[in-house]
């Protein structure tokens, strides 16, 4: 049986020696080997970091491209992923989380990088901080990719998801990847980085893959490397506290398993809408991936009064589920990824029925279909019901599979008690339509959960279910869980990233971060509307005005828009309020005029305006003030894959007195010059 190869410092790797045999988790039969006999660790990490610079000198936008490429890419190839899938034990249900949810990922990175990162290589984070009164002295706080490389230690049931959702915000930073994927599915991650690497879309080095023991790995890490591990929390806390790791001050992002809950709303009886839910939820749970989930519901709450009508429902719904070969299209729940993860669900049992009392399912036998339920790591799905859920069991072992216990609870004080002595979960869920009782809810354990759910029957076409991590959320939890955070749209690219304040004049941070920032050189000639976005500089500015402010111009402005407020129509109401002292004009009446006094009206490159943002009114306007407008090039971005980029421009309108009436960005699409044939 041929070994599975290893990909690092550019080439693929076969191992030294015969390796490891791996199973087929439905028929039992051998089917790869692993090793990593001979990978030179201390190379690959060393390739990684000097490859890494051509990934760091992209924009953010360049690798969001490719990645929507790739994206596409293993779109096309996802077939020969779902058929060698099933032999992780995995249907085409499951497949739909795993390898769709992985792929997903890339163009969920891909979107967030173009919309809402710059096309530049530098992120800059908040606002410039002023720090002399004279406004020579300024600091911003920026973020630059790390000059490592991330290695990610992947946990077994999730062999593409896995590597993808830590893969993606790291390439969108311009952080190389070695990926480790756990031995049991590893012929599977082999197979998904055999199609990228074939692809030739990324650029090399980006991503090396290990397959087999990490051996010595984590001796050769530097300050600049960081490691995400996802798996066990014994084992996250072995790899934490490693010494090299502790030395260094590697940064190390830990997911670990963890004592999931759902909670039922003493609001829901049975047959409303959310009672249905709950029990679906709870059985979809415990079935998709055979229960190997780290999000999956380990613990139901529900009400004293409820406990044995849910019980009935969820064991009639379970019921239906078909067990078996997962490429059988009636088959609901394939088999576990291997004969040992099946033993250690039966130890962990014997564990939680000392709490509890089985009341669906037998863990020592079960029918399935089109297999063999011994050759293949098979197991009924269990449900278990603990009438006294102050009992420690349950709230401290976890079945890594198709299992959950039902718990009772008497009020919102008790379920909040009863979710937090999980010590720290990925994934919380609420079923209600309680408003108050989920608020209370919410707020209660939201502590001890990295993400939580809401779910009635208002939401339920729409909302993805308790156990679905999406790339715009945090996935993580605090304790237990591992105490860090992944994806969470651009707070997962932040995490490979470092970020430094600096310190300096207005010219020096405008250079710095591509922005202009006030106190920065003005230049003024030409209307900056004239010109096509290459043309354009930072700091191109049109002073226009001024243009005085009527009663005339207060009242017509009144008439037309509708808003008679009374700082505006009423003299001796607006008299009477401390922050006018008179009437007063609109204030989007400024923001008109100022509108009026800088717009270049002949056809040109400007072909839009999109919007506003961050617009603040300093100063009240009285009838007879001068209005007069500084508009100046703040930002601008190129967008690759269109004729025209995004111009963000700084608008400062004053008054006759110099005083500043409002302060707003104005955001434009301009065109390139058309390219000569």
């Amino acid at each position: 049986m041929a070994p599975l190869r290893s990909y690092v410092s550019g080439q693929w790797h076969t191992p030294d020696d015969e390796g490891a045999p791996l199973h087929d988790a439905v028929t039992g039969e051998e089917i790869a080997r692993i090793s990593s006999a001979g990978v030179d660790m201390a190379a690959a990490l060393a390739y990684g970091r000097e490859k890494g610079a051509e990934l760091r000198e992209m924009t953010f936008h360049e690798r969001a491209a490719l990645l929507k490429v790739l994206a596409s890419y293993l779109m096309e190839h996802r077939d020969e992923l779902y058929a060698l899938s099933h032999r992780t034990g995995a249907t085409k249900g499951d497949n739909k989380f795993d390898i769709d949810g992985g792929i997903g990922t890339l163009f969920g990175y891909s979107s967030k990088g173009r919309r809402e990162l710059p096309n530049d290589t530098v992120y800059v984070d908040g606002n410039v901080e002023p720090l002399g009164k004279g406004g020579t002295f300024l600091a911003q706080h920026i973020c630059t990719p790390l000059r490592g490389v991330a290695v990610q230690i992947n946990a077994f049931n999730f062999p593409v998801w896995g590597p993808m959702e830590k893969f993606a915000p790291a390439f969108i930073a311009g952080v190389p990847s070695l990926v480790k994927p756990a031995s049991q599915t590893a012929y599977l991650t082999v197979k998904l980085i055999e199609l990228i690497i074939e692809s030739g879309i990324l650029p090399e080095g980006s991503l090396q893959l290990v397959a087999g023991s990490a051996g010595d790995l984590l001796d050769h890490l530097i300050e600049q490397d960081l490691v995400s591990f996802t798996g066990s929390a014994s084992t996250a806390q072995r790899l934490r506290t490693h010494e090299n790791i502790v030395r260094r001050s590697v940064r190390f992002n830990a997911e670990a398993d963890s004592l999931n809950c759902s909670i039922l709303g003493p609001d829901v009886t049975p047959g409303t809408p959310e009672f249905d839910l709950f029990v679906k939820q709870l059985v979809t749970e415990m079935t998709v991936k055979a229960g190997q989930k780290c999000t999956a519901i380990r613990r139901a709450f529900v009400p004293t009064a409820l406990l044995d009508d849910v019980a009935q429902a969820a064991s009639e719904r379970l019921a239906k589920i078909q067990v078996g070969n997962p490429a059988n299209p009636d088959v609901r729940m394939g088999a576990l990824a291997s004969l040992e993860q099946r033993e250690e669900v039966r130890r962990s049992l014997k564990a939680l029925l000392e709490a509890g009392r089985v009341v669906f399912g037998d863990p020592d036998q079960v029918s399935v279909v089109d297999a063999d339920a011994e050759r293949g790591a098979f197991i009924s799905p269990v449900l278990l019901v603990a009438e006294d859920s102050s009992q420690a069991q349950p709230h401290e072992v976890e079945a890594f599979g198709p299992v959950s216990t039902l718990m009772p609870y008497r009020d919102t004080q008790h379920v909040i008690e009863l979710a937090a002595r999980g010590h720290g979960s990925l994934a919380g869920s609420v079923v209600t339509a309680d408003t108050a009782f989920a608020r209370d809810v919410v707020i209660g354990v939201a502590p001890w959960h990295g993400r939580l759910l809401v779910t009635d029957n208002e939401n339920a076409k729409e909302n993805t279910g308790h156990g679905s991590p999406l790339p715009a959320l945090v996935h993580g939890g605090p304790g237990r869980a591992g105490g860090g955070e992944e994806m969470g749209g651009v707070r997962g690219v932040l995490h490979h990233m470092q970020r430094t304040a600096v310190q300096g004049s207005p010219r020096v941070l405008s250079a710095v971060t591509n922005r202009w920032v006030p106190g920065t050189e003005r230049t003024e000639g030409e209307h900056p509307f004239r010109k096509h976005l290459e043309d354009l500089r930072l700091g191109d500015t049109v002073v226009a005005g001024p243009r005085e402010v009527t009663m005339a111009d207060i009242e017509h402005f009144a008439e037309f828009t509708g808003d008679t407020f009374y700082a505006h129509m009423d003299e001796e109401a607006a008299a009477a309020n401390p922050f006018f002292g008179g009437r007063v004009a609109h204030g989007y009446l400024v923001v008109s005029f100022a509108a009026g006094l800088f717009v270049q009206p002949d056809p040109g490159p400007v072909l839009a305006n999109y919007g506003l943002e961050n617009l603040r009114f300093l100063t009240p306007t009285f009838p007879g003030d001068s209005l007069t407008v500084t508009l100046t090039a703040k930002q601008i971005t190129p967008r690759n894959d269109q004729d025209y980029g995004e111009v963000r421009w700084d608008a400062d309108v004053t008054n006759q007195k110099g005083e500043s009436v409002a302060k707003y960005d104005v955001l434009t699409l301009v065109a390139k010059r058309e390219k000569s044939s």
